[in-house]
Formats: structure tokens, sequence, C-alpha cells
């Protein structure tokens, strides 16, 4: 069965990257986007195929939750930081 959670928190991811790059021209949000979303979409395939490999999926979220969560206790904005930063809780592995 497909990790449908897994494939829709990569799309997420990636698309708040170039939802950052379209709105303020930041290439760094782009960047990051494509790179963590595309992680998060290979370790979804992986985890499609096998369940228990889950070590992509946990490293790119565990990596990007300490990201935003830091990014969000700098700045107390919940857009974007805190969001990406909260879809770990919500998306287990």
């Amino acid at each position: 069965m497909a990790d449908i959670l897994g494939f829709a928190y990569a799309a997420t991811v990636a698309a708040g990257g170039m939802i950052g790059y379209f709105k303020a021209g930041s290439i760094p949000s782009l960047a990051a986007g494509v790179l963590f979303g595309g992680l998060a979409g290979f370790g979804a395939y992986q985890t499609t195929n096998d369940p228990r490999n889950v070590s992509v999926t946990l490293a790119t979220s565990v990596v990007l939750s300490g990201l935003m969560g830091y990014r969000f206790l700098n700045s107390g904005k919940f857009m974007p930081a805190g969001l990406v930063a909260s879809l770990r809780l919500v998306y287990k592995v």
C-alpha cells in the first residue's frame, strides 16, 4: 500500500519551498523545499516498498522539524516555520 501521508508530507514541503520563492524570491527556500521534499518523497517511496524501511523518512522529518522549530522559536510566527515543525507531530513514522 502506498504511503499516502508520506507523499502528501513531501508535496507540502516542496510546495512550501516554491511558495517561499514565488512570494519573496527566496532561493534558499526553494532549494530547501525541493531538497527536503525530494528526500521525504524518496522516503515515502521506500516505505511503500518496505514498511519497515523508515530511516530516510525519519531522518528527513527530524532534521526539518528541528530546523523549522528553531526558526519558529526565533521568529514567533506560525507560518511557515511553525506549521512545518508541527507537521512532524501529525505525520508519525
